[in-house]
């Protein structure tokens, strides 16, 4: 049911909290226009959903679900704050994903209803992608059994490179090759980033052993984003092969307010993936 409420991020998902708690078997969501206005609610987040299992035993199966993605439209309308969430998480308190594709989004939904157990599930669905070709799904893709932590790249066979992303970018990436031509590039999504998918994202990596460089690739800023969570356990599974980054410069905002500078930064991010990596 759908119902209007007070303009307090703060007061709606402390309620939707407890309504999760009261009705475990129910499947509880709370959506914020952008992800960014989740900052408003970190009271809650960080005292109930984060922690109530480690304080006090208590278990919740409530979804935020929070817009995230650079797509031009500033500061405030970008970023979701990945890397809080992931500082957040340790012991299995939460689940944090971000599904690229429709059938991804459902399966991560039906896999949030029917597990016998209830950890809180935060999603980051950037808005372009409600309207993205590459995001669409077939009928044969919701039919799978389960969702799928990562998605291996089964298009190329000898790439000389391989990068390692989540979310909105990865399609950037893949649309890109395809302009090129460039089937030398592999690119792997991981769709769950806590709990990190180990087994998954280490048999994607062995399927192409001859890629020399493993490049984690995010539209975030250097100092925000899952770079700092995820090249460690990058490096860990890479073995010898040299693991890369590519990144926006560290920056005090999440995004620019220029569309200009914006088109300009993601021309570049796209060709660092592509050409050289830091």
């Amino acid at each position: 049911e759908v119902y209007n409420s007070l303009l307090s991020e703060a007061a709606v998902l402390g309620f939707e909290y407890g309504y999760s708690r009261d009705d475990p078997d129910g499947l509880v969501l709370w959506e914020a226009q952008f992800g960014d206005f989740a900052n408003g609610a970190q009271i809650i987040i960080d005292q109930f959903i984060a922690a109530s299992e480690a304080k006090w035993n208590l278990l919740s199966g409530l979804v935020m679900l929070l817009a995230h993605g650079y797509e031009g439209q500033g500061p405030e309308h970008s970023s979701a704050r990945i890397e809080r969430y992931l500082q957040l998480a340790a012991n299995d308190n939460i689940q944090v994903c971000q599904p690229s594709t429709a059938a991804q989004y459902f399966h991560l939904l039906r896999r949030q209803a029917m597990r016998r157990w209830r950890k809180p599930l935060i999603v980051f669905t950037p808005k372009s992608m409600l309207r993205h070709p590459d995001a669409s799904s077939s009928l044969a893709e919701f039919a799978v059994p389960r969702f799928q932590n990562v998605l291996p790249d089964n298009e190329v066979e000898s790439p000389r490179r391989l990068l390692v992303c989540s979310g909105k970018i990865g399609h950037n990436l893949r649309v890109e090759r395809a302009k090129r031509k460039d089937m030398g590039v592999g690119i792997i999504f991981v769709e769950q980033l806590y709990p990190w998918p180990e087994e998954e994202l280490q048999a994607a990596l062995d399927q192409h052993p001859g890629a020399e460089e493993i490049v984690w690739a995010q539209e975030e800023p250097a100092n925000m984003g899952a770079f700092s969570y995820a090249i460690p356990l990058l490096r860990r599974l890479a073995g010898d092969r040299t693991v890369l980054s590519v990144k926006r410069s560290a920056s005090a905002t999440p995004a620019t307010g220029s569309a200009k500078a914006h088109e300009i930064e993601e021309k570049t991010l796209i060709d660092l993936a592509f050409g050289a990596a830091d």
